[in-house]
């Protein structure tokens, strides 16, 4: 029977991707990250590291313009 609450590509690993997000108080979109690398090599592979790589970058857009609202 398939687990969709503790996906296999989850329960192998030490630290869940969740359990590090929430103890480390990461953004939302910094947690996606994590996730996606986490699991890219028992999951979906490149289109993982694909969407890792897509959502740092709208985060990194994002930061730097905010940051550079800032120093304004």
């Amino acid at each position: 029977m398939k687990d969709n609450i503790t996906p296999s590509h989850y329960s192998d690993m030490v630290i869940p991707p969740n359990v590090y997000i929430t103890a480390n108080n990461l953004d939302w979109e910094i947690g996606n990250v994590v996730k996606y690398v986490s699991r890219f090599k028992s999951k979906n592979h490149i289109e993982d590291l694909r969407k890792a790589k897509n959502t740092l970058n709208l985060y990194l857009l994002d930061y730097m313009e905010k940051s550079y609202e800032i120093s304004k």
